[in-house]
């Protein structure tokens, strides 16, 4: 059961939208077994959520992304623990990580426009007790989400002339 997870685990971070039948035949196991196997990666946790990669680039919403670095100074008996719990509540954050390095927590964040995402800095994660340093970067071009590549090369329509 466990190399059918894996399986799985690799096919819906490929493709989210197989159906059953289709994981079925891909991994040679019965339906009713990759279903039953689906539900418990999805009871257990290891399955968040099915969503759609979207490139904000060609699409309409045009919202501004910036990642935040985060320096935190870690409070004695919940560690980083609390200062996410208080930073992944923001509707702004849109993924947060703990990282190795200089900073200590990496936010993503969203807004409608530059001042928007200023402003969530400056009068919602600046004042949080204990953050001691924020630098931030607005992602100005997606090349490659999630492991899709978004910018496909467009071949040259210039004509080589040979002198």
């Amino acid at each position: 059961m466990e190399n059918l997870k894996k399986n799985l685990i690799k096919l819906l971070g490929e493709n989210a939208r197989y159906t059953f039948s289709q994981l079925s035949k891909m991994t040679g196991e019965p339906e009713e077994k990759v279903k039953s196997a689906v539900e418990e990666l999805e009871k257990d946790g290891v399955i968040v959520k099915y969503s759609a990669i979207i490139n904000t680039e060609k699409s309409s919403d045009k919202k501004v992304q910036a990642l935040i670095e985060v320096k935190v100074a870690p409070q004695k008996l919940n560690g980083f623990d609390s200062y996410a719990e208080q930073i992944y509540n923001f509707p702004e954050v849109t993924s947060l990580y703990l990282m190795s390095g200089g900073f200590d927590l990496a936010v993503f964040a969203e807004g409608e426009s530059l001042a928007d995402i200023a402003k969530f800095i400056s009068a919602k994660l600046s004042v949080i007790d204990g953050i001691v340093g924020v630098q931030t970067h607005f992602i100005l071009k997606k090349y490659k989400i999630e492991g899709q590549i978004t910018c496909v090369k467009e071949e040259s329509k210039r004509q080589i002339i040979h002198a």
